[in-house]
């Protein structure tokens, strides 16, 4: 049976670990977590080798067989965390409608009604709250488990902290008699925070501060993540043109602007070729996030993308993690994951939740 000297986390959909690293900063133990993925899961072994991790289909993943390997009962565990694909609620995806993924996140009824957590962290883009359909059958399920739900809720990441602007679908359950909360933000814009006794909100330049200075094709002696794309002369030409700092593809002549958006023509999404602004938040990272032409992921000064180590850098990713596999499979495990300092944010909330039930419990004794 295991002690409670600290709360425990299972996290299921891990990714490359940005919710396990969080949750770990505050004071967390992981026991298990899910992730399909090879490559993804090579990441997360590098950097979080005590957790058991399951490298399947969650479909096919025992949480019966989880618990008993994790000296586990029914009740003890303190979070579940669920960030399940977002692909099939995310507005880019032509084919969300029928996309098989949107069921995946169901799979944390199976997990609630097994494991009996005492939290429940819920985590997807704005999209999740649009499908009710799934949404439903995700409250219902939990609900008829005698889960307590907190109101489905949209945040931004940049209200706590980091350094990007990031929308995120947040739901929280619990079976104890209480009602949760979404934790107040600590960031404000810089025009408001002052008024609301905020911090003001980090920006690009604050996460890029004390990187070595890249040009395109350069890499760094020290850092093998700070490795500047190469780009066609074009694609250089093209970045010359737009203004540093915020600028965007609309600066360029119509010689160099693209196909599909000369003579007016606006296909596409507007951020590609668009550089991102040292005074401001970014925008949101994506698996395409060191990539000019997938988003507005320009350095905002540099002729050249972002590189991984920036784009973890506005993931909130400490410089001490290791990533397995190769550019661009490092790219998506870095835009799709949890920013770590939200992760972080709420892992304090469920541990003053959980320490304050601990002290309750023992002064029952």
């Amino acid at each position: 049976m295991r002690s409670n000297n600290a709360p425990t986390l299972i996290d299921l959909f891990s990714g490359c670990g940005g919710v396990t690293t969080g949750f770990k900063l505050a004071g967390f133990k992981v026991l298990a977590a899910v992730e399909l993925d090879d490559v993804v899961a090579q990441t997360y072994r590098l950097n979080h080798p005590e957790v058991r991790l399951y490298e399947e289909d969650i479909r096919k993943v025992s949480p019966e067989a989880i618990m008993e390997q994790c000296e586990l009962h029914p009740g003890q565990l303190t979070v579940l965390s669920v960030c399940a694909p977002c692909q099939p609620f995310s507005k880019q995806n032509r084919y969300r409608r029928t996309d098989s993924r949107a069921s995946l996140v169901l799979e944390t009824i199976r997990f609630t009604e097994v494991l009996r957590p005492t939290f429940l962290f819920i985590e997807n883009v704005p999209g999740l709250g649009q499908s009710p359909d799934i949404l439903d059958l995700l409250l219902g399920g939990l609900t008829k488990l005698g889960y307590k739900m907190s109101n489905p809720t949209v945040v931004d990441a940049v209200n706590y902290g980091v350094p990007q602007f990031r929308k995120r679908f947040i739901l929280l359950g619990t079976d104890l008699d209480i009602e949760l909360k979404i934790p107040e933000a600590t960031h404000a814009s810089p025009e408001e925070a002052d008024r609301l006794g905020k911090k003001k909100w980090l920006t690009v330049k604050d996460a890029f501060d004390g990187l070595e200075v890249l040009q395109a094709g350069e890499r760094s002696k020290t850092d093998p993540l700070h490795k500047a794309r190469k780009h066609t002369p074009l694609s250089l030409e093209r970045l010359r043109y737009i203004p540093h700092n915020g600028g965007s593809r609309d600066s360029l002549p119509n010689d160099l602007q693209l196909a599909c958006h000369r003579n007016g023509k606006n296909v596409g999404f507007h951020d590609v070729y668009g550089r991102m602004d040292f005074n401001k938040p970014s925008n949101t990272l994506t698996a395409g996030c060191t990539n000019f032409t997938k988003g507005r992921f320009a350095h905002p000064i540099y002729d050249r993308a972002i590189t991984l180590r920036e784009a973890a850098r506005l993931q909130t990713f400490p410089d001490s993690y290791l990533f397995h596999g190769n550019y661009e499979q490092i790219s998506a495990q870095i835009g799709n994951a949890v920013p770590v300092k939200l992760a972080e944010v709420f892992a304090h909330y469920f541990y003053d939740l959980w320490n304050k039930r601990e002290r309750q419990s023992g002064s029952n004794k």
